[in-house]
């Protein structure tokens, strides 16, 4: 029981860290304000710092309230979406000559996650999914749900010879479900949600939900 997740949290991120990078601006000839937007157009090695990062969860389906009286070998439900909205990775102020895709790479190295974090295009949209789990001895009350673990982040993009460029990553580092006893809170905001919608008003899971 508990969740599962496709994506690992990142451990330990820091407020604001400096990820290595090389200022590799690349000019042309000396020709004033010509020579600044060529070297703007080539700086793709820049220097990110980053600022503001926030993990997050949002709960984005859940399963059906489940009451076994007696001991039950597996329990079995199609999760449903809690809403229509469509979630895709965004990165806002990209520097110029840089894939949304890359600045997101760097936030991931930045984090130290063991999978990438991800990127356009990839798209995560409501939809029925069967979830079972076989343990043998369900008894009680028990609530299932689906989750996506957010990351953001603000970030300043610096180059030799170039403007200094800032911008936020909107994206997401796990993908993950859960199931448990309603005897048990479950640790993310996510999973907590998921109690107060499910389980039975007087069991822990609800109370602290």
């Amino acid at each position: 029981m508990g969740a599962s997740v496709r994506r690992v949290w990142a451990a330990g991120a820091v407020a604001l860290a400096l990820a290595a990078g090389t200022a590799g601006c690349t000019g042309g000839d000396s020709d004033g304000g010509g020579v600044k937007a060529k070297r703007a157009a080539a700086c793709t090695d820049g220097t990110y710092t980053w600022s503001g990062v926030r993990h997050w969860q949002k709960l984005t389906a859940l399963g059906k309230p489940a009451t076994f009286a007696n001991r039950t070998d597996s329990y079995e439900t199609d999760f449903k979406a809690v809403d229509a909205k469509v979630y895709r990775p965004t990165v806002t102020g990209t520097p110029t000559g840089v894939r949304p895709a890359r600045v997101i790479k760097a936030l991931g190295t930045h984090l130290k996650v063991e999978e990438p974090l991800a990127d356009p295009p990839e798209v995560e949209r409501p939809e029925e999914t069967a979830f079972e789990s076989h343990t043998g001895d369900l008894k009680g009350s028990y609530y299932a749900w689906e989750y996506l673990g957010f990351v953001d982040a603000d970030f300043a993009y610096t180059c030799q010879g170039a403007d200094l460029v800032r911008g936020h990553v909107h994206t997401w580092e796990t993908v993950g479900s859960g199931f448990m006893p309603c005897t048990d809170p479950a640790d993310g905001t996510a999973g907590r949600a998921a109690a107060g919608r499910l389980c039975p008003p007087g069991t822990r899971a609800y109370e602290a939900a």
